[in-house]
């Protein structure tokens, strides 16, 4: 059974207003992983509001425990006060603290990660280092990256699924979802987004993009949502673990090529075409895509078989196609008005047309 906190021995709940966030919070919270450290001073320097808050802050230190930690951190948390984003923050907290420690993933350094997760609330807490002065810049989805960028990308992401293949720690994690399972309401978009989908869909700047298949029938995209959802559960052999949204906006590229991913929120054990297609087909120019696509595959499947995992690339090719309905659906649900939607959903546009992907599925 899921435990209901991180931390069983915490005593107080974790804030879910900013007001309690505070030097002497954060040593009480601390001490639960660091039972020798104090906080002798916390000063914020920037809010970064949005689904989740995520504060930077500079801190001094003392005590046993402070050689692991930087001057500046990370706080992630729900202060937002929607309540939307609480299960979501919890789910990203037990990937940190249950599954990210010793596996290599291409997942930021985690300090802290504690949860309540009960009938009184769902809240998750981060302590990451703070990366604003890393070498290298947080990737935008409005801005693409050159395909020997993606290269690097597509490595980052064939060491999380390889690394992860038919590891028995995500059976044993009983909080970790199954990808495209109906019991799991995270992933069923067009319920949650019905409304937001029946509005978007019909905006003509969106209509004159979109394949010919659905513009002017947005069902048959839905339809197409639900038989890739059943295709991928019927799939046998083993799981790997999954980002869940792996997009360029959720990713930190570093000078040297090397790509990170952030944002863990709907981590899931699945297949790994989920993130493979929606990062490939979403992060490159379109003319730079049709170019180099084939080998942007071949290489991730290289990456792959390091692992002792084959994948025939015949294969590879028709799941990388058929997933491209995930970069459809999910970049119509993107509410976020920090994302430029239109320049990534015309790019997984363009490429469902490229491919033909409906003649992978019954419309």
């Amino acid at each position: 059974m899921a435990a209901a906190r991180g931390y069983p021995e915490r005593r107080e709940r974790l804030p879910e207003c900013l007001e309690a966030v505070d030097a002497a919070w954060l040593t009480r919270t601390l001490r639960n992983r660091y039972p020798g450290i104090s906080v002798d001073r916390l000063d914020v320097l920037e809010l970064i509001q949005g689904h989740t808050t995520k504060m930077r802050v500079a801190v001094s230190l003392s005590g046993a425990g402070t050689e692991a930690f930087p001057a500046q951190l990370c706080l992630k948390s729900n202060w937002s006060g929607s309540p939307l984003s609480g299960p979501a923050n919890v789910n990203e907290a037990r990937f940190y603290k249950d599954l990210a420690e010793g596996l290599g993933l291409p997942a930021p350094p985690c300090l802290y990660a504690d949860w309540d997760d009960d009938a009184e609330g769902h809240q998750g807490l981060l302590v990451l280092e703070d990366m604003a002065n890393w070498s290298g810049r947080f990737g935008t989805s409005a801005e693409p990256i050159s395909v020997e960028e993606a290269m690097k990308g597509v490595e980052a992401l064939a060491r999380l699924h390889g690394g992860t293949w038919g590891d028995p720690r995500l059976e044993r994690a009983d909080w970790l979802f199954t990808a495209m399972a109906p019991d799991n309401p995270g992933d069923d978009y067009w319920t949650m987004m019905e409304t937001h989908y029946d509005r978007v869909n019909r905006l003509p700047e969106r209509v004159a993009i979109f394949p010919s298949w659905f513009a002017h029938q947005p069902e048959k995209l839905r339809d197409a949502w639900r038989q890739l959802c059943r295709h991928d559960l019927a799939q046998p052999g083993p799981r790997c673990l999954v980002h869940g949204d792996a997009h360029l906006g959720n990713s930190f590229g570093f000078a040297d090529g090397r790509r990170l991913f952030l944002d863990w929120q709907i981590v899931r054990k699945g297949r790994p075409w989920r993130d493979y297609s929606y990062f490939a087909a979403g992060s490159i120019p379109i003319e730079e895509r049709r170019r180099a696509e084939r080998d942007l595959l071949a290489h991730y499947l290289s990456q792959l078989a390091a692992y002792g995992i084959e994948v025939p690339f015949a294969q590879a090719w028709e799941d990388y196609r058929r997933w491209l309905i995930w970069g459809l659906v999910s970049w119509q649900s993107n509410i976020n008005p920090k994302e430029d939607t239109m320049a990534t959903l015309e790019r997984f546009c363009a490429a469902a047309k490229d491919l033909k992907v409906e003649a992978l599925y019954a419309l």
